[in-house]
């Protein structure tokens, strides 16, 4: 059973134009076409108790994709083009990660998601990386995904994954890890140095990605590992039990 976090967003169909929690078909197909379960999750009015329920039913967390993270989580004051906040949806996704966390539960944290995990763990971020880098090479807009070619770092788990060395990856992002978080190793870079993905220091299984994976349907190797390792923990003795 793998939750992934939803957007809450102003949507259509037919006659009706409502605030609607959605999320795009190629998240949960991956899951579904690696083994799991998806099980979708929008932001709760109650984050921290509804966290707590919801994680008792679930085996793994992906963070998805999405709205820049609010800068006053990580101690910055807002950019100009940095997306409106979505408080319901930082407070939703912060309570979720640390619930998993506690347990000790697979998370595989997707472009917004990486960054909101880098917040979490006390980590900073670029608000606007054609300002830092000076170049529009991760988001060139219109919908489409930017290819982009990432480094991965031989002897991580993610290069257990998808193998070390050179990697093509779809990118949609302006944003990216400035200051890295407590216990957080990075396994990929660009050329440019920017953070491309990190995962644990500890023995949890966690692993970021800046890219988005759910976009190559040939290639569903980082969601074949989550729900692998999710089927581990789904078959521990007393696994949704919180530890201190």
């Amino acid at each position: 059973m793998i939750g992934l976090t939803t957007y809450l967003e102003q949507a259509k169909q037919g006659v009706w134009d409502v605030r609607a929690a959605f999320l795009p078909q190629q998240y949960f197909d991956s899951v579904t076409a690696s083994g799991g379960v998806a099980v979708l999750l929008p932001p709760q009015p109650d984050p921290q108790a509804a966290a707590e329920a919801v994680l008792d039913g679930l085996d793994g967390l992906i963070l998805t994709g999405g709205m820049d993270v609010e800068p006053s989580l990580y101690g910055a004051a807002r950019h100009p083009l940095t997306d409106p906040a979505r408080p319901d949806r930082d407070a939703w996704e912060l309570a979720l990660f640390r619930g998993a966390e506690e347990r000790r539960m697979p998370v595989l944290a997707i472009c917004r998601g990486l960054q909101l995990v880098n917040v979490a763990r006390g980590g900073t971020l670029h608000q606007h990386l054609p300002e830092t880098l000076g170049t529009e090479r991760y988001r060139v807009g219109g919908g489409v995904f930017a290819t982009n070619e990432v480094t991965v770092d031989e002897g991580s788990r993610l290069a257990g994954l998808v193998g070390p060395g050179s990697l093509d990856v779809h990118s949609y992002h302006h944003q990216g890890v400035d200051r890295l978080g407590a216990g957080l190793v990075v396994t990929a870079r660009t050329d440019d140095g920017l953070v491309q993905a990190f995962e644990s220091e500890g023995e949890g299984y966690l692993v970021g990605v800046q890219w988005h994976p759910e976009e190559n349907r040939e290639d569903r190797r980082l969601f074949a590992g989550l729900v692998a390792e999710a089927s581990v923990f789904a078959a521990r003795p007393v696994h949704h039990e919180v530890t201190a």
